[in-house]
């Protein structure tokens, strides 16, 4: 039964005035209680039953239904995560095992032999070395790291998170996640609008209309940075693979590399919760709204269809975007690690300022100049933190600028804890820093026109920014303490 709390006659309003509605709005909804909406929710779907009941006619169940079945599995208070995570487990182990031999294949053709060829090339016609700098170690090598290291991952990966999708699991995971978003005082909806942030962060944010409570979808637009999009999945299993996985037995290596990467997401959700409980209970305060969720039945997986999609609408667009941000970006971190000033060059300047707060933090001047540099698109980060490592090693090291191109994950280890001077503990670091930092530039602009509020359109951007310094200022202090230099 609902509540029937009677208006007083005092209680109408005196005029039409928006802050005397607002302000008696405020004072019933208070007396409703916090649970008036999930009650009027409960109403709604008990007389909808009791009316089905009394107009319809069922036929004898199945002995065996596999949807039934199925949800009680997948939604369950007590399965429903363990099920999630051994799902999300298997498709990145086998993300991260499959994509080995495509990548080393791929880093032969482009940068071995093309490289080389168009080297030649260059050399054939006297092209000026400004000029083959410029186009081919610096836009064409930066291109060619991000086909190399980006497709035999995405290739693999989309298909099967587009499977879930189409088998209609997702659903069934915003579903469990609905009582944990209610829990600190968000809406439930939040957790459809974090699952679409898992593609894109932008796309993520405009999937946040679906949310009516202007507060509530405040709160989903400031932390939906935290879903890791696609443009830092290629990154986290990278890392993963080639630092977290070798610190394991060969044997265990690729398991464990795909728990660590389960386990960045999983963070990224603990994160998401607990930033939406801080708003809700700071910022932002206000009563949940209801939230009602339909489940789709389950659909058998179109394996060539979801496969042909999957690496049209996901795949190729987001390695074409990474192409277009990686091939200026490439301009520009050859120009600036070719420009020098007092035997310096640009890049070296520029790394040698954010080394002290780079260190700080368990990574390097490097890395933060690579964030800098990518903020258009996180999915050029490795290539310009390995371009910036090779050619300041150049200068630093001795090491041959363009060497150990053919960028498997053993030699990306070996440019990157040889030339780079990388620990576990960066590795560590940067998954986290990535999962945490600033959305990309398309998500800042998105949040602006969602927002129309520079206000939030800040918070959204130096809240997580903020949150990520922190983090890895706290894990690195934590390691050193456990492990003193």
């Amino acid at each position: 039964m609902l509540p029937n709390i009677p208006i007083p006659k005092h209680s109408q309003p005196q005029n039409d005035s928006a802050d005397q509605l607002l302000k008696q709005a405020d004072s019933l909804r208070a007396r409703l209680g916090e649970d008036f909406h999930d009650q009027v929710m409960e109403s709604i779907y008990t007389e909808a039953a009791a009316i089905s009941d009394a107009v319809t006619k069922r036929q004898q169940r199945r002995r065996f239904d596999l949807d039934r079945f199925l949800d009680r599995l997948l939604t369950s208070r007590l399965w429903g995560f363990p099920a999630m995570g051994l799902l999300f487990f298997g498709v990145f182990w086998l993300t991260i095992t499959g994509a080995n031999i495509p990548s080393a294949l791929l880093s032969d053709l482009l940068l071995n032999r093309l490289y080389g060829g168009l080297h030649t090339v260059a050399a054939a016609i006297s092209t000026p070395q400004w000029i083959v700098g410029l186009l081919i170690d610096g836009m064409y090598l930066t291109a060619a790291w991000v086909i190399s290291v980006m497709l035999p991952p995405m290739a693999i990966f989309f298909p099967l998170f587009t499977l879930l999708e189409d088998f209609g699991y997702l659903p069934r995971v915003a579903f469990n996640l609905d009582r944990l978003f209610s829990g600190v005082g968000a809406h439930g909806k939040q957790s459809l609008t974090m699952l679409m942030g898992y593609g894109c962060n932008a796309a993520g944010v405009v999937a946040t209309r679906i949310i009516d409570s202007p507060r509530e979808r405040l709160i989903a637009i400031i932390t939906n940075n935290f879903s890791v999009c696609n443009g830092r999945w290629p990154l986290l299993i990278l890392m993963g693979t080639i630092f977290i996985g070798r610190s394991a037995p060969p044997v265990l290596a690729s398991a464990v590399a795909a728990a660590s990467v389960v386990g960045v997401a999983l963070i990224g959700v603990f994160t998401t919760l607990l930033v939406s409980a801080f708003l809700s209970h700071s910022w932002l305060r206000g009563i949940p709204s209801a939230f009602s969720l339909e489940l789709p039945p389950y659909r058998p997986p179109r394996l060539l269809q979801t496969l042909v999609t999957s690496l049209r609408d996901r795949t190729l667009i987001v390695l074409w975007r990474a192409i277009l941000m990686a091939a200026p970006a490439g301009a520009v971190i050859w120009l600036v690690s070719n420009i020098t000033i007092n035997d310096t060059s640009i890049a070296g300047y520029l790394v040698n300022v954010l080394q002290p707060l780079g260190l700080l933090i368990g990574l390097n001047g490097i890395v933060l100049v690579a964030y800098i540099v990518a903020i258009p698109a996180n999915e050029i980060v490795i290539p310009t933190i390995l371009m910036l490592t090779l050619m300041l090693g150049h200068n630093l090291y001795g090491a041959q600028a363009g060497v150990l191109l053919s960028l498997n994950s053993d030699q990306i280890y070996t440019v990157l804890t040889d030339i780079g001077g990388w620990t576990l503990l960066t590795a560590v670091n940067l998954m986290l820093f990535s999962l945490l930092h600033n959305p990309c530039s398309t998500t800042i602009l998105t949040i602006w026109n969602e927002t129309k509020s520079l206000k939030w359109t800040t918070v959204a951007t130096l809240l997580p920014l903020s949150l990520a310094f922190a983090v890895t200022a706290l894990t690195s202090a934590i390691a050193h303490l456990w492990h003193p230099i």
